[in-house]
């Protein structure tokens, strides 16, 4: 953004705003309103709007994001180096659906082409999933996806990848301590992915800890209508019948082509739109990403919940300074307790390790303008729009209801992708100020950027330009628009994402607050 120097400020009360410019802008500059900077502001960084004494509070959002270390004049530059961050808010008398609006009106006609699974769920994608019950086994697995992709997938046109679940977990860990229950039921979800066909096959090494019928007990597979449950196939590689390496990937391709089989036979039928399960998450992030891009993944929120959708947003330390805000919002008051509960235990999960968390906040982050973890949560909480939040998840938990979900997670972009995967969602919508490659082998990712001068530099990464908000090329309300129909569009396989396109795929990061022994 070149020309006339500009500034974005989000709410008539704050006394800070954003340089809005491409490059950010010399000390001098003056503003239309006369406002004279003191000192050069990069872009997105924050510049005062009136003269701050020290231990003024500095507001952004109308919320107090922090307080001035030192007088900071009209025009300064205010960043994490010169505000003093606020605690956290207490969880006790917080507002309980308080904010709660009517529900807005049904959002009609707006369907995709997706596979239909023996539970119900809709899948975006048909892919043959290959689930692991121990890391030992991930070379493995590993050689005999490249194997089956080379020599078995292309006999079978109708089904659109082979991807391989590792991880780093089933062994060395202390499996019956209360918390494995996250990372264990959270692969057994994962594998339950509704764009994976309702179909299983998993490799175990036949030591580990986790065992197969731990990881998936008998029953745990949807019931194919008029087929009876559906097994799941299990590979063990230490198995006598195994002589040798090329025994085990035999064994693993000829369980591949029956479940290869039976995934070919799906085809994609037309679905409302209420079947779609979209995860929000925001990684990279900076002072753009509460402007533009995660304002309008919230207005495409709505406009999914209106078409009787799901989505979830998640990650705790990027909600937590909002806990009052969610409350207000909550449905009912046990959902507002669920949040609450939520949050309480992330606390004293930090507290173990003996951070808080600021400790959430990257060196990108603050480059990108965001002085601190209030600031960010701000921003991050708006891609969740504005209808009632209908439930709540635990980590690894697997949906039961559609609607707003707060989805318990941490906020590392892997981590918390992984979770929402395990939670069943079938597409994935992911903002970025800063830039970052991410992507998932299991549901199509789409990235929108926060600003105009990133869109342009990763043309071929990212799929969606929210900078043109701040510009005002385009309002909120049409980029959600397009965010919208884009979803519609690579939801029914019509169009590739840029990752998709790149095969570009973060792998699965699984979140273990229990011991490793």
């Amino acid at each position: 953004m070149q020309g006339m120097p500009l500034y974005i400020r989000i709410h008539e009360l704050d006394n800070v705003a954003i340089v809005a410019n491409d490059g950010g802008l010399p000390e001098g500059t003056v503003f239309p309103c006369g406002l004279t900077l003191r000192e050069r502001v990069p872009q997105g960084h924050k510049v005062a709007l009136a003269d701050l004494a020290a231990g003024d509070p500095v507001v952004r959002y109308n919320v107090v994001i922090g307080y001035a270390l030192r007088d900071l004049p009209r025009g300064s530059w205010v960043n994490e180096r010169v505000i003093e961050m606020p605690v956290a808010p207490g969880l006790d008398d917080l507002p309980i659906g308080t904010r709660v609006t009517a529900p807005p009106p049904p959002l009609e006609g707006y369907t995709f082409e997706g596979y239909r699974n023996p539970d119900g769920s809709v899948g975006t994608r048909n892919i043959l999933a290959i689930t692991t019950t121990v890391q030992c086994v991930s070379g493995v697995v590993e050689h005999a996806v490249r194997r089956i992709k080379a020599e078995l997938l292309p006999q079978y046109p109708n089904v659109d990848d082979v991807v391989g679940l590792e991880h780093t977990y089933g062994c060395g860990v202390a499996i019956d301590a209360p918390d494995a229950i996250v990372p264990i039921r959270t692969l057994r979800n994962i594998a339950l992915n509704p764009n994976f066909g309702g179909t299983a096959m998993m490799v175990s090494l036949g030591c580990e800890k986790l065992q197969p019928e731990r990881l998936m007990p008998p029953g745990t597979m949807p019931v194919q209508t008029g087929a009876g449950s559906v097994e799941v196939g299990v590979v063990c590689l230490q198995d006598e019948q195994h002589v040798g390496f090329e025994s085990m990937i035999d064994s693993i391709m000829a369980m591949a082509q029956t479940h290869l089989a039976r995934l070919d036979q799906r085809r994609r039928e037309t679905c409302p739109a209420s079947e779609l399960v979209v995860g929000v998450q925001c990684g990279g992030s900076d002072a753009f990403s509460g402007v533009t891009a995660n304002p309008a993944v919230g207005f495409a929120t709505d406009l999914l919940v209106r078409a009787g959708a799901t989505v979830m947003f998640s990650e705790v330390t990027e909600v937590r300074d909002g806990i009052d805000q969610l409350t207000a919002r909550a449905a009912t008051p046990e959902v507002a307790q669920a949040m609450i509960r939520e949050m309480d235990w992330y606390d004293r999960y930090l507290e173990k390790g003996r951070v808080d968390r600021s400790a959430n906040t990257t060196p990108g982050n603050k480059k990108g303008g965001l002085s601190n973890i209030v600031e960010k949560a701000m921003g991050s909480i708006v891609k969740s729009g504005s209808t009632a939040i209908t439930g709540v998840l635990s980590p690894g938990e697997k949906l039961r209801q559609k609607g707003l979900i707060y989805a318990a997670t941490p906020a590392s972009d892997f981590i918390c992708g992984t979770l929402q995967l395990a939670a069943g969602m079938n597409l994935h919508v992911f903002t970025t100020g800063r830039g970052t490659p991410y992507g998932l082998a299991e549901v199509p990712v789409i990235k929108v950027a926060t600003r105009s001068d990133l869109a342009r530099r990763w043309h071929d990464l990212m799929d969606v330009n929210a900078g043109r908000i701040a510009t005002g090329e385009a309002t909120i309300e049409e980029v959600g628009w397009e965010l919208f129909r884009l979803m519609l569009e690579v939801a029914s396989g019509r169009k590739k994402t840029w990752a998709e396109h790149h095969k570009l795929h973060n792998s699965l990061a699984l979140f273990n607050p229990a011991p490793v022994t």
